[in-house]
């Protein structure tokens, strides 16, 4: 089977920087290919919203609110998806999901907290 392992978030003053890291780990992953790894957040109250992802291309998508503040970088070969976030701001506050899509599933992360004091 497959799974992902989140790592990375914490707590950090409005204007600072933290990186997660996603791994893919399982049999399922050494047979299937994953098309595109991202991530997506959620705040209480709200809906879960993409943040950004990449596809095994190398294409690359962001929410207009976290455009020029966060990076997504991928090591195909480790299975690993990476957000670099800096500029941090209270409003991206949120528990943050990493996600992979292979032709035939999607596997979610058990979610990393991240909170933004101002």
């Amino acid at each position: 089977q497959g799974q992902l392992v989140e790592s990375g978030g914490g707590l950090v003053q409005a204007g600072g920087s933290l990186r997660l890291s996603c791994a893919a780990s399982g049999t399922i992953f050494r047979s299937i290919s994953i098309n595109a790894m991202g991530w997506y957040r959620q705040s209480p109250g709200k809906q879960r919203e993409l943040v950004a992802v990449t596809t095994r291309g190398g294409v690359t998508n962001y929410a207009d609110s976290v455009k020029g503040r966060f990076t997504i970088s991928r090591d195909s070969a480790k299975n690993t998806v990476y957000l670099q976030m800096n500029s941090l701001k209270p409003e991206d506050t949120a528990v943050y999901y990493c996600n992979a899509e292979t032709r035939v599933s999607a596997y979610w992360g058990q979610g990393t907290q991240v909170t933004v004091s101002s």
